[in-house]
């Protein structure tokens, strides 16, 4: 295992630390495919975007480097929808020991929000997958809220699933993206998780 402590530049904090002020979906509802870079806010489902080239990850580099080819622009397309706005982010890069370009390969990285907030986000990738390399990420962040007022402020266009037990909420929507909402104190923790298509 290697730790990378890097710059990246992406939005996650959106999404994980003080997503969507305003109104509208919380960032990555959709696939990273669909987020465009150029907005302050996220996009709604559907929405067009100029596409632009992606600017290449300080992670994706250092997964090239260490011999991951065949998922790199997967790695690419994920780290940079977690990415860190601009600000400095963690990595801690899990690699196998032999046969890197033949393996699952992960990253796990902090994030750090405004206010002294973090964020954990983490990406796995799988090479030789029907999509070619499959990819697989959560994001993890505490809200001082209870979980009823995160849903409602933050993701309203998610319904309720189910329960996943006794203290753990399921949020979904049109996206294969799921949101768990557990109560943590007397704040709530939000654990987003979406298997990249």
């Amino acid at each position: 295992m290697k730790v990378l402590k890097v710059l990246l530049c992406g939005s996650l904090l959106l999404m994980a630390c003080s997503l969507a002020v305003e109104a509208g979906p919380p960032l990555g509802t959709g696939p990273p495919e669909t987020v465009n870079r150029s907005q302050a806010q996220p996009q709604t489902p559907g929405a067009q975007s100029i596409p632009r080239a992606p600017e290449v990850s300080p992670v994706t580099q250092m997964a090239v480097n260490l011999g991951v080819l065949s998922c790199a622009s997967r790695i690419n397309q994920v780290v940079n929808f977690l990415g860190g706005s601009g600000q400095e982010t963690g990595a801690f890069i899990f690699t196998p020991p032999a046969q890197p370009d033949q393996s699952m390969f992960s990253v796990s990285m902090e994030v750090p929000g405004g206010g002294g907030d973090t964020a954990y986000a983490t990406a796995t990738f799988a090479p030789n997958q029907a999509n070619g390399c499959g990819a697989l990420y959560e994001t993890v962040a505490y809200w001082p809220l209870t979980c009823n007022e995160v849903e409602r402020k933050y993701f309203p266009g998610m319904a309720r699933l189910n329960q996943v037990r006794q203290n753990i909420t399921a949020l979904g929507g049109p996206s294969p993206a799921r949101v768990f909402l557990m109560r943590a104190g007397t704040g709530c923790v939000t654990i987003k998780k979406e298997i990249v298509r």
